[in-house]
């Protein structure tokens, strides 16, 4: 038997180095606009139902009540109060569309916003939202683009005169 002190050790760098496995995976750019409620509307489900998610490195996988399934982090729409999108995640987005056979992002997207607009407390919080909206344009087409117009210029006028 040997002892501690009697253990040939090899060292060899190449293998080392090989063999080098990370604690934690690398952040998905994109992960930065998953959130409940965007997950809640693109699985169509309440937001109770989600008992939690991981952020993988390529993917998120959400665990549900009654299911567990792997959404891409191209399906979700830019959110305020992170880094804004830059040209680098349009590329993401665009590439998700075009996988799918899509112009423009998810019908989704336009539910999600036009719901942000109701929930907006004040007018500087719309604009925040309005201003995100018009960063992201491109991707949503004419009529979706359209209806939130009105639904933000509803919503404006309620926050403005109440």
């Amino acid at each position: 038997m040997y002892q501690p002190s009697e253990i040939p050790i090899k060292w060899d760098v190449s293998t080392m180095l090989a063999s080098f496995r990370p604690k934690s995976t690398p952040r998905h750019r994109l992960s930065r606009f998953v959130t409940k409620e965007a997950i809640a509307r693109l699985l169509k489900i309440a937001v109770e139902q989600i008992y939690r998610f991981e952020c993988w490195a390529h993917i998120l996988y959400v665990h549900a009540q009654g299911m567990s399934r792997f959404v891409s982090y191209a399906d979700f729409p830019p959110v305020v109060g992170v880094e804004s999108p830059s040209g680098l995640d349009f590329g993401y987005w665009k590439r998700r569309m075009a996988s799918l056979k899509e112009r423009y992002a998810p019908d989704f997207w336009v539910d999600f916003y036009a719901e942000r607009f109701r929930e907006a407390v004040s007018v500087a919080e719309l604009l925040e939202w309005g201003e995100l909206v018009g960063v992201v344009k491109l991707m949503l087409g004419a009529i979706g683009l359209e209806s939130l117009r009105k639904v933000y210029a509803q919503e404006k006028s309620l926050l403005e005169h109440f």
